[in-house]
């Protein structure tokens, strides 16, 4: 495993090493993942090695991503499956297409009647087992193609439900308009899906204003290392001074 609490003074990223990173906003899971692919090829003379990651975050998401290499991505599933938790924050009173700041509001709703209580309500209603429509703004795959470009087609599509659970759900402060949480939840729960949900619930909208992922399973993102730290420890060729 490597994260900020070891380091491997001679990782063997082919034959399989678990890489704790720390995605930043704006960056999407496959650029992680090319960028450390492109890394290890020119740093450790790795052409084909095998990458992938445990668990995709959206782009406008930030946090802990398990990146598995070489051998060790026979793990991935199983990574895969482990709870998830997530912090962040919902705007109430918008939604965006894309249920999250991907994409500018399009409707906007009265948050005049909205109180504390309602919202600690509303966590409660969302708590447990239940039935949640994944995003058209997703990676879910519809008849071999990819939910996200669909809609970024402008075509429309029908998501299936699909049942997840939320362990906890804890409302950690409320500024109106934003409503900032704390999520612990299953595999494949949307945080999006549950923003415009939480809206609903409200008479309301709503949508995903900030999110990160902060643990997956015993892993937390206080572990993991930025792709910058990550390249700055296992830089093999020095850097050239500036002239």
């Amino acid at each position: 495993m490597i994260c900020k609490t070891s380091f491997i003074p001679e990782p063997d990223f082919e034959n399989g090493e678990v890489l704790l990173i720390n995605k930043a906003v704006d960056w999407t899971s496959f650029d992680v993942v090319n960028s450390l692919k492109i890394f290890l090829r020119f740093e450790f003379g790795l052409k084909k090695i095998k990458i992938g990651h445990a668990g995709t975050l959206d782009p406008k998401a930030s946090g802990l991503m398990i990146v598995c290499t070489g051998k060790k991505t026979r793990s991935i599933e199983s990574y895969q499956a482990q709870h998830k938790e997530y912090t962040g924050s919902f705007t109430l009173g918008l939604t965006t297409p894309s249920w999250d700041t991907e994409t500018e509001p399009d409707k906007k709703f009265s948050i005049s009647h909205i109180t504390p209580a309602m919202i600690q309500q509303a966590a409660k209603q969302f708590t447990g087992e239940m039935l949640q429509t994944p995003p058209v703004f997703s990676a879910v795959k519809i008849n071999g193609k990819r939910a996200y470009k669909y809609a970024r087609d402008r075509q429309e599509v029908k998501m299936r439900k699909r049942q997840v659970e939320i362990f906890e759900f804890e409302i950690v402060n409320i500024e109106m308009p934003l409503v900032f949480f704390r999520v612990k939840c299953s595999k494949g729960t949307y945080i999006r899906s549950l923003a415009y949900d939480f809206g609903e619930f409200l008479d309301s909208g709503a949508y995903l204003s900030s999110l990160q992922r902060t643990a997956i399973g015993s892993f937390r993102v206080e572990e993991a290392l930025t792709i910058p730290e990550f390249k700055e420890i296992y830089r093999k060729t020095p850097k050239k001074d500036s002239q």
